[in-house]
């Protein structure tokens, strides 16, 4: 037979070499809605408990808000379940193109095509738009997603250091003799929390006749004053060629993704976009919610406001109680821990204390950046930041963790 015991035997110890580094992933049962509040099933077949959720892209709070599930079981009710088919053939429904034409006025682009997820959204941007004759230029430190969209495209791909404007700018004069130049870079960067510098890439990128990719997956709905995203933190809202951005953070938490941007590379994605022509229609019932939750956003700014009141405060928190974070304005705010089996155990004992939080590492991220990524909610009060910092100072103390910096945690714990 094809799998022989051979092969069996080799996954197997592979597997058993990845548990032993510290670095096996496990997964947790969620048995009820989204929210601050949840109750999990950890370690599997365990009885539910009740926890607080601090590692969830539910940034607005609104994966569960009771007007958002209403607009989605109304969209079941009137367009139903699925289209079961693609966007070209007999998938297209009045509410696809009317979440496209609000997405549109909220981002403040002059198109917007929606993709079942942003990475398909990533995946497909770059082949329909760029050939063998452009180069595309990209942040070290992009999303996984963009690396693989980059890597399906015939166009020449180069890079920048992170955030190193001096470098981006070698990059754009030594390419050129390119038809086309793309800068490729996150609005929110989602393991450090760190923004783009996109004030001084769109001047480069003016410079130099370069066009500007953004994915702001981290930032749509609740970065800038008004939560339209990086674009608008940085002043350039208008001046961004392609925006990506996913419903499945935000902007309700479910799924799917868009493209945004320059009509005429709106329109490249509809003609050319594989992950788009062969790919589902995004549900009804999403695109409903969808509807919905950018109504609800563009009314008030209360549930940004929220959350940025909460993220100042979480941040401070961590810095008195004296762990090394990271620095940032963002509401991802990484708990630096450098070993992998650290970050492991740390988690656990979070959720020990009625905390769920996630240890990342390799592959995840750099070897030797293991880290909780903590990340806030409007959802949020202020009882579940107090009884989280509580257990990061517990849980700190127990691994005599607290005071150190990343040099004296490598020299007690090792990468």
């Amino acid at each position: 037979m094809a799998y022989s015991t051979a092969a069996r035997e080799h996954f197997a110890k592979e597997l058993a070499g990845i548990r032993e580094a510290g670095l096996f992933k496990e997964e947790r049962y969620i048995r009820s809605p989204q929210g601050a509040d949840i109750e999990v099933e950890f370690p599997a077949g365990a009885a539910g408990k009740r926890v607080i959720n601090l590692c969830a892209n539910n940034y607005l709070g609104l994966s569960s808000h009771p007007e958002v599930v209403e607009a989605a079981r109304k969209g079941l009710d009137h367009r139903g379940y699925g289209l079961s088919s693609v966007r070209f053939i007999c998938g297209t429904q009045d509410i696809h193109r009317q979440l496209e034409t609000s997405l549109t006025v909220f981002l403040g682009t002059e198109d917007t095509l929606l993709f079942p997820s942003c990475m398909d959204a990533n995946a497909g941007v770059f082949e329909a738009i760029l050939n063998e004759r452009d180069v595309m230029i990209a942040d070290r430190l992009v999303h996984a997603s963009i690396v693989d969209g980059m890597r399906l495209c015939k166009a020449m791909q180069d890079t920048f250091k992170h955030s190193d404007m001096a470098h981006l700018e070698e990059k754009l004069r030594e390419h050129q003799d390119k038809r086309f130049r793309m800068i490729i870079t996150d609005g929110v960067f989602s393991m450090d929390g760190d923004l783009a510098k996109l004030d001084e890439i769109v001047a480069l990128a003016q410079e130099h006749d370069a066009m500007v990719f953004v994915d702001d997956s981290h930032a749509s709905g609740f970065i800038g004053k008004t939560g339209r995203g990086t674009h608008e933190h940085c002043g350039v809202y208008g001046k961004i060629d392609v925006i990506t951005t996913t419903l499945g953070k935000a902007l309700g938490g479910a799924s799917g993704g868009c493209v945004s941007g320059r009509r005429e590379l709106v329109e490249m994605c509809r003609q050319r976009a594989r992950p788009y022509l062969f790919s589902n229609t995004v549900a009804p019932v999403i695109v409903s919610g969808a509807i919905k939750v950018l109504d609800l956003i563009s009314k008030t700014t209360e549930r940004r406001d929220k959350l940025e009141w909460n993220t100042n405060y979480w941040r401070k928190g961590l810095k008195e109680i004296g762990l090394d974070i990271k620095e940032g304005d963002s509401p991802i705010v990484p708990v630096m821990l450098y070993n992998a089996k650290l970050a492991q155990d740390v988690a656990r004992d979070m959720f020990a204390e009625g905390i769920y939080v996630v240890g990342f590492f390799f592959p995840v991220v750099a070897k030797g950046q293991a880290r909780i990524r903590t990340q806030l909610s409007a959802a949020h009060d202020q009882r579940h930041l107090d009884a989280g910092l509580a257990a990061f100072k517990k849980v700190g103390a127990k691994h005599g963790i607290l005071g150190l910096g990343k040099k004296e945690i490598i020299e007690k714990f090792g990468m």
